[in-house]
């Protein structure tokens, strides 16, 4: 049987694609230099395999390190967390991805990117489970051992699977996945319903570190919309059992100190971080905050390089370096 395995087991390599026209490119330099420095950071650690639209090979060749491989692949964005394949392992050898119905968010068409998984997917000769559920990489988290995140207003949305039960997503995830338990988060942060937003991606609220333990985003700040957002949040995950019935230990994440970007609330979250072979790479924001989010980071991995890069620029198209990145198991 086949499941999602956590971000922390082994990778073969890290799958990114890379910024194409539109919004991604109003500001093409501040886009190239985000996304690059987190290929060229994670390639010291695994191999990086870029997918890029054929209109993007001369800023890709200029701006990624030589050991990044570049693929060709129309694309109509750059968010290889959503619509690349979730991978999955069988525990003998067999690596097979779930390919979900992408719809872009649910606010804009993305009929290349709904392309994208199947032909990651073909490239490394996995498997290819096509799911009818609309959900992106980015709206669940798991813990290898049985038990999924996932929120309300992504996998219930009205803009992605209008029409169905908690039931029924319960029931394909468990199919897709590998999973036997749920957790339910109700919403996202005020700002991930924006123009760009994504309508409550569970990677801005809650990570597993290892299984039993999960990391949450804390708005710490009464006056913030957030603030009540994470008090629920955080109750819900301390009173949750995960698929092997232990209590989850929580760890706190407290948010950036930063509040607006030009003259708009960010959803800026410590939570959006990467996990690569011997590294975790985070986002920092020029914040107060960033320093003691990477020393809580490395005492939970002591095993691992403790990396960042600023991320201002990829959250203000919509998403962080969780969002960009997608990891390809070891089999």
């Amino acid at each position: 049987m086949f499941f999602m395995p956590p971000e922390w087991h082994p990778h073969t390599r890290t799958w990114m694609s890379w910024p194409v026209a539109g919004y991604a490119l109003a500001d093409p330099e501040a886009s190239y230099r985000a996304w690059s420095r987190v290929a060229n950071t994670i390639v010291r650690y695994e191999p990086v395999t870029m997918v890029v639209d054929p209109s993007g090979r001369e800023s890709a060749a200029r701006w990624l390190a030589p050991a990044v491989e570049v693929v060709e692949q129309p694309l109509d964005d750059c968010w290889m967390r959503d619509n690349g394949p979730t991978f999955l392992l069988d525990g003998r050898g067999g690596l097979a991805g779930v390919d979900w119905t992408f719809n872009g968010w649910g606010w804009n068409d993305h009929a290349k990117d709904d392309l994208v998984a199947a032909a990651v997917l073909e490239r490394v000769g996995a498997r290819r489970f096509r799911s009818r559920l609309v959900n992106e990489g980015g709206g669940i988290h798991v813990d290898g051992e049985g038990t999924v995140i996932v929120t309300e207003t992504v996998q219930l949305g009205e803009k992605r699977n209008p029409g169905w039960t908690k039931e029924q997503v319960e029931e394909e995830l468990r199919a897709r996945l590998g999973v036997r338990k749920v957790i339910w988060l109700p919403r996202g942060l005020t700002a991930d319903y924006g123009r760009y937003g994504t309508s409550g991606h569970v990677d801005l609220l809650a990570s597993f570190a290892r299984p039993g333990l999960v990391l949450c985003h804390v708005q710490p700040d009464p006056s913030h919309p957030d603030h009540e957002v994470t008090r629920e949040n955080l109750a819900i995950l301390r009173s949750s059992t995960d698929a092997k019935g232990r209590p989850l230990e929580v760890v706190e994440l407290l948010a950036p100190e930063t509040r607006e970007a030009g003259g708009e609330l960010v959803d800026y979250s410590y939570i959006n971080h990467y996990l690569a072979n011997g590294l975790a790479l985070l986002c920092s924001f020029d914040d107060p905050r960033d320093a003691e989010a990477a020393e809580t980071f490395s005492k939970l991995f002591p095993e691992r390089s403790i990396e960042s890069v600023d991320a201002r620029a990829i959250f203000a198209l919509g998403g962080g370096i969780h969002c960009i990145t997608q990891q390809q198991p070891s089999s």
